[in-house]
């Protein structure tokens, strides 16, 4: 396995789990970039590194990743389109013409995961999705991918939007409806412990079945009488209200 020196532009939950996955390797990030210097400083501790001043590393790193929110990428890139690494970003809804607009040698080293800095994850399980500008910089970024999951993809833009796409509705969606259970349960004095075993249960079905052959409850049986009771218990609360006749419709015409 080849071993690279990389500066890594961004301190959140990606660049994090990145970097500790990058370094464990054994690759060395030989410099940390970030607007908020005091998170910088944090994470360079944690692997090693050096927090640099700014987005162009002294180090003469071989990759650039940059793992920043999606409307800093383009700024960013402009700060290193003279610089000799490669370049990548870690986004799945922004295109890799982002970088080959200033940059020569770029690519994608997208991560299908959902991290937070407090929770570890398995790396090596994560799926990783690859672009690159020609086959000698993909070549690298498979390399480096490699050295951290077992999984690895080459998708273009357009095919890691979708993936993007589908795991905000798998996701992000899906947590968002966890925070609406816990808000109900509180609500009652109860806690979202109660229906953990449901959460796991539904995820674990999908193993198993497919998710339209996994549906269950009362949109799906169009039981009109629970689903106006819901509805009852809701009043005064038209967002949840709104949000739940949304979904129980989707439900219905998605299993119809």
């Amino acid at each position: 396995m080849s071993e690279y020196k990389i500066s890594i532009i961004g301190s959140g939950n990606v660049a994090t789990h990145l970097s500790l996955a990058l370094h464990k390797a054994g690759h060395e990030i030989v410099s940390v970039y970030s607007r908020t210097k005091a998170n910088a400083r944090i994470l360079a501790n944690k692997i090693n590194a050096e927090v640099s001043d700014t987005i162009v590393s002294d180090k003469q790193p071989d990759i650039y990743i940059v793992s920043v929110s999606d409307d800093a990428i383009s700024e960013v890139s402009r700060e290193l389109k003279e610089e000799k690494g490669i370049v990548m970003h870690t986004s799945g809804s922004v295109g890799i013409d982002i970088l080959t607009d200033n940059i020569k040698r770029c690519g994608v080293l997208y991560p299908l995961q959902t991290f937070s800095v407090k929770k570890s994850v398995e790396m090596n399980s994560v799926p990783f999705f690859i672009e690159a500008s020609d086959n000698t910089v993909l070549d690298t970024i498979q390399n480096l991918a490699q050295s951290v999951t077992q999984k690895v993809t080459v998708a273009d833009s357009r095919e890691r939007m979708l993936l993007h796409i589908s795991a905000v509705f798998a996701c992000n969606f899906t947590n968002h409806m966890f925070a609406i259970a816990d808000s109900i349960l509180n609500s009652a004095g109860l806690s979202i412990d109660i229906i953990k075993p449901l959460i796991n249960e539904t995820v674990e079905k999908i193993d198993k079945l497919s998710p339209v052959d996994a549906q269950t409850g009362p949109a799906v049986r169009n039981d009109k009488d629970v689903i106006e009771k819901h509805l009852k218990m809701l009043e005064g609360k038209e967002n949840l209200r709104d949000i739940y006749k949304f979904m129980t419709n989707s439900i219905y015409r998605y299993k119809k």
